[in-house]
């Protein structure tokens, strides 16, 4: 009797055990993981701050996401331009972000292995800026003014010409760095900026008054953000990727619902930065990470279309040395397989 007392208790155990782990939310002890560990690296491809492909990997890692998937994930920062590919692409690194276009790039030339497995920023990051009082109200106007450009004019500056029709030959393109301060101080009319960065700094810290142009709205193909890995790792470690890529778009979808925790995740990377400004960046890249498409499949959704879209443009203006196979820049089998029906699978 005392036996069988024994087993009942072990079989009620068992399925209260069960029970849980079938409804248990994202936050559930890391312990309980059935899933093969790894140690893997990731760098960010700048700074600590608000981008969010950045603070989905410090979400998870600070709401126990990564740990939940067997993985011990050591997040680190690109000190120089640069740094996060070249770590990358030599194994000292397992996963980093770059733009859609910088992917391109690198594989076209210098041939870099790399693949994009989510499309974080579903538009460009940069946009066109103006003062609102200098007259300057759609692209048509930069016609006789100075536009400015960092390090070298991008093509969707020439897209977007294009596109509204702008004679370039009246367009002085004038090399300004990274100064936001010079459209203030009228070395330009026109200012390329970072949409979720440099526009609070004019407007909120400077007391701008800014007229936007935004590229994509004129029919341009632009990308954003992507979580990126190499090939050779992708099919060396296939379980590893699909559990970092799982962890890392549920705490972009913890930053969603919880923006203020984000932040604080973001400042524990970033102590000395402003927290207002973080809380911006963060508002701003969702926006930009929330499409039709996205809504229907999931943050992080990327298709074919997208991406040959994006090269057709940066070929038209010389900014793509060469076509690419596509089928290497881009892999989304593992979307397909942590999302169902627009859900990401948990865990």
């Amino acid at each position: 009797m005392l036996r069988l007392t024994a087993l009942a208790l072990i079989l009620i155990a068992a399925a209260l055990a069960l029970s849980c782990g079938q409804g248990a939310s994202p936050q559930a002890s890391p312990a309980s993981s059935p899933l093969p560990p790894a140690k893997v690296t990731f760098m960010a491809g700048f700074r600590p701050q608000a981008n969010l492909p950045f603070v989905g990997v410090y979400v998870a890692k600070e709401k126990g996401f990564f740990a939940q998937q067997g993985l011990e994930v050591e997040v680190q920062h690109a000190a120089q331009s640069g740094e996060h590919i070249q770590l990358l692409t030599a194994g000292r690194v397992q996963f980093s972000t770059a733009d859609a276009a910088n992917v391109l790039q690198r594989i076209a030339d210098p041939g870099l292995p790399l693949v994009a497995i989510a499309l974080i920023g579903q538009r460009g990051q940069q946009a066109f800026a103006a003062l609102a009082d200098k007259g300057i109200n759609t692209p048509r106007d930069w016609e006789g003014h100075k536009v400015g450009y960092k390090g070298k004019p991008t093509p969707d500056t020439f897209a977007i010409m294009k596109a509204s029709g702008v004679n370039q030959d009246r367009v002085s393109l004038i090399n300004v760095g990274f100064d936001p301060r010079v459209l203030l101080e009228g070395l330009v009319d026109v200012y390329p900026l970072f949409k979720s960065n440099e526009v609070y700094t004019l407007e909120r810290k400077l007391g701008a008054k800014l007229r936007l142009w935004d590229a994509a709205d004129y029919g341009v193909p632009t990308l954003g953000l992507a979580y990126i890995t190499t090939r050779d790792y992708m099919q060396r470690e296939p379980s590893v990727v699909e559990r970092f890529l799982k962890a890392a778009l549920q705490g972009i979808y913890y930053a969603q619902e919880h923006p203020q925790e984000a932040v604080e995740a973001v400042l524990k990377y970033a102590p000395e930065a402003d927290r207002e400004h973080q809380r911006f960046m963060l508002e701003a890249e969702l926006k930009d990470a929330v499409t039709p498409l996205t809504a229907q499949n999931g943050l992080g959704w990327m298709t074919e279309e997208q991406w040959r879209s994006l090269q057709e443009m940066l070929l038209q203006y010389e900014g793509l040395s060469k076509p690419v196979d596509l089928r290497q820049a881009f892999d989304d089998g593992f979307l397909k397989r942590i999302y169902e029906g627009g859900k990401l699978r948990w865990p």
